[in-house]
């Protein structure tokens, strides 16, 4: 079992930055695939990012490339989401997820919401223009 805490959120203005943290309970963190996703008001949780177990390789929604920037520290049991050139479309709540993915095997599973097991309560982030 593992629990998920995401912390961070707050309102922001447009251009501005966040870092988004979600710490992980349970002495299993590094042998799991962690991810970001985000749901919009009326609209679907969607894939932001992901990092596999190591750290070592990593996805992005093309949407957030070059501005987001998923990190973990094994050690601390935490993944992180730094968000730069805050947009008012990035408006949503942040949830992070844990799942036991292959990034080499399964590589499409990465980019799927219901491939993860495990999900925290999520952390809103509001960007105003």
């Amino acid at each position: 079992q593992v629990q998920l805490v995401e912390s961070g959120g707050g309102l922001v203005q447009a251009g501005g930055s966040l870092r988004l943290s979600c710490a992980a309970s349970g002495r299993t963190f590094s042998s799991f695939a962690m991810g970001w996703f985000r749901q919009a008001p009326g609209e679907e949780r969607e894939f932001v990012a992901a990092i596999n177990w190591s750290g070592g390789r990593t996805a992005y929604a093309e949407s957030v490339k070059g501005r987001f920037t998923i990190s973990r520290d094994n050690a601390k049991n935490t993944v992180y989401l730094q968000i730069n050139s805050l947009k008012p479309e990035d408006t949503a709540v942040y949830s992070c997820a844990a799942g036991r993915l292959n990034f080499e095997s399964s590589y499409g599973n990465v980019f799927n919401r219901r491939a993860y097991e495990y999900w925290g309560q999520g952390t809103q982030v509001t960007v105003s223009s």
